[in-house]
């Protein structure tokens, strides 16, 4: 009697398909790898593991780590058939790196029923109970493999104190248990189970394999697909297998049975077109901004989201970049593409002061397209200020040109702002502020002045007889030398000196000027003089402090060096600009001012 008769199936009666063979499979799942020849990209996973089973030094506990979709799931699966593969024929006794996929454990772990192979999701079993679990279920031997094995996908998600629970046992299993652990965020795994597993990191699939491995699927699927289709889905996946055959899956759905072309991928992800995005980075770079924003405005009519045209413009200034240092360098276009020819020649005429500074207006631009809530209108004003600044001529251009004299003065004089606070005129007031212009010597001229007039007065100080401070800089200079720098800053920031002779003190104190001031001043002196000093305050009156003369004289040398000829041609050149900060620095003819910083 023929078998199907026997199990109630008639010759010309076709098998009803169950349920779960008329439920499609994504191709995500439908081809997961079963063993390590099917896992691309990872070659140096592959011979570590192909070494260590063959010579039978088998870590206890393994981490893979490393971005989503790249294997690490399939690859614990893999190393859990690899350990209690038993052959098709039931008769291996070892562990080994290529199972069979027939035997019994082999199906069972694929599909994932098998008793002894537990696979846990950290992000949903992350407290300690779970892992008490684990712990007390590992003193047992397995009930039919040669192995217990404990998958632990996103082990990062585990708790504080499901890690400390983990670490006695994972440093020291039973020799029947093996751990597996995956996670994307490997800094947030402690340190202390790092140490105690054999580490993996898997790295993103190169675009060139994840396009063959793609273009066989797309054969075994009987899919008609072009070549820039497969790039551009390889592209958008950015290394991720499992993001790939995603939108392979997405792409062929897309197309309802034909053939599916880069047009139609490129408008299903949202993409602009390579060659029009080039144009766009060229009238861009050439200042022509009425065209550029036409361009964009067409690209985003045609379904192109403005965050990937800004991805595809950074892109673009990296691979031009690329090219000016490495002639043969690969990346955005294709190497025998008609718009990497026309990088290559782009790349040639652009200088790269103006590549470095597109980097960054467009990767600030990028941020702010991110978080627009109008992204169009976000992209629309970065391309602005890129244009605008591709019109700047290079530092090396300005140099020569105002050395030359070629500078076009500006038809106003640029304004250059002080930091110092305006001033007003001094009133009857206590509370009143320093005069205009000051009247105390500048401190930057005398300092090796006052260095010698402190050091000669040392030794009188000592005596009966009250010291004579000639100006409030040497009575602020004594202070510091007697340890007291609190007051040595109230007397630089707070006295407007009226008066200052032998034993006798008068000033004006500021509004921010504690009360206690000179009651603190006259004590100090008393101590360190032994001569009593009349410290007064008066209500009105006083010259400026010495930090206020110390920012009128800077404001006077910014304001010196901006009449300089070269300082103002290059304030010429670009309006808005403000001198900032100037040092002196020694020449042969003498002190020559160094602007030191400038803001635009």
């Amino acid at each position: 009697m023929d078998e199907r008769e026997t199990l109630g199936l008639g010759l010309d009666t076709p098998a009803q398909p169950s349920r779960e063979a008329e439920a499609y499979r994504v191709l995500a799942r439908k081809y997961r790898p079963q063993d390590f020849t099917g896992l691309i990209g990872q070659d140096a996973l592959v011979r570590t593991l192909s070494n260590a089973f063959a010579c039978g030094r088998i870590a206890h506990a393994f981490m893979l780590t490393g971005v989503r979709g790249v294997g690490k799931t399939t690859t614990a699966r893999i190393i859990a058939r690899a350990l209690n593969c038993i052959g098709p024929d039931g008769k291996r006794k070892e562990p080994t790196i290529h199972p069979c996929g027939i035997c019994e454990p082999c199906a069972a772990i694929a599909e994932s029923r098998h008793m002894d192979v537990q696979e846990m999701d950290g992000a949903s079993n992350n407290g300690v109970e779970e892992v008490r679990q684990i712990i007390d279920s590992v003193r047992y031997a397995p009930a039919s493999a040669r192995y217990k094995v404990y998958i632990i996908d996103e082990v990062h998600m585990l708790s504080k104190a499901a890690f400390n629970a983990l670490l006695k046992t994972l440093e020291e299993p039973p020799p029947h248990v093996k751990f597996v652990f995956a996670t994307t965020e490997i800094r947030k795994v402690p340190v202390t189970i790092l140490s105690r597993c054999q580490k993996f990191d898997l790295r993103r699939i190169e675009t060139p394999v994840l396009i063959a491995h793609l273009r066989s699927i797309a054969q075994k699927e009987n899919i008609q697909i072009e070549e820039a289709a497969l790039a551009l889905v390889a592209r958008a996946a950015e290394g991720s297998v499992r993001d790939s055959l995603s939108l392979l899956d997405q792409a062929i759905a897309h197309e309802e049975g034909h053939a599916i072309t880069g047009e139609s991928v490129r408008g299903m992800l949202g993409l602009a077109d390579r060659g029009r995005v080039l144009d766009l980075f060229e009238r861009l770079m050439g200042g022509d901004i009425s065209a550029a924003l036409a361009d964009l405005s067409q690209l985003y009519d045609c379904g192109a989201d403005p965050l990937a045209v800004m991805q595809d413009l950074l892109e673009i200034t990296h691979f031009l970049t690329r090219l000016k240092v490495a002639p043969n360098a690969e990346g955005f276009f294709d190497g025998g593409s008609a718009e990497a020819k026309r990088a290559a020649e782009m790349a040639g005429k652009l200088p790269m002061p103006a590549l470095t500074r597109a980097w960054q207006l467009l990767l600030k631009g990028l941020l702010e397209v991110r978080d627009a809530t109008r992204p169009i209108q976000a992209a629309e004003m970065a391309l602005v200020r890129l244009a605008y600044a591709a019109d700047l001529p290079p530092t090396d251009k300005l140099v020569r040109d105002l050395l030359d004299g070629t500078s076009e003065p500006r038809s106003q004089k640029p304004e250059i702002r002080s930091t110092e606070p305006p001033r007003t005129p001094p009133s009857s007031g206590f509370r009143s502020q320093a005069f205009d212009a000051p009247t105390v010597p500048n401190p930057s001229a005398r300092t090796g002045e006052r260095e010698q007039a402190a050091a000669a007065m040392a030794p009188q100080l000592q005596t009966e007889t009250a010291p004579h401070f000639r100006s409030l800089e040497e009575l602020a200079a004594f202070a510091a030398q007697k340890g007291a720098p609190v007051l040595k800053v109230h007397i630089e920031n707070d006295m407007h000196l009226i008066r200052l002779e032998p034993g006798r003190i008068e000033f004006r104190p500021s509004a921010k000027a504690p009360h206690t001031l000179a009651a603190d001043l006259a004590q100090k002196l008393k101590d360190w003089t032994s001569v009593r000093w009349v410290v007064s305050v008066a209500r009105e009156g006083g010259a400026p402090t010495i930090a206020e003369a110390r920012r009128a004289a800077a404001q006077a040398k910014l304001d010196s060096v901006a009449q300089e000829p070269l300082v103002r041609a290059v304030l010429d050149r670009f309006p808005g600009a403000e001198i900032v900060g100037v040092h002196d620095r020694p020449t042969d003819a003498g002190i020559a001012p160094e602007i030191v910083e400038s803001s635009e």
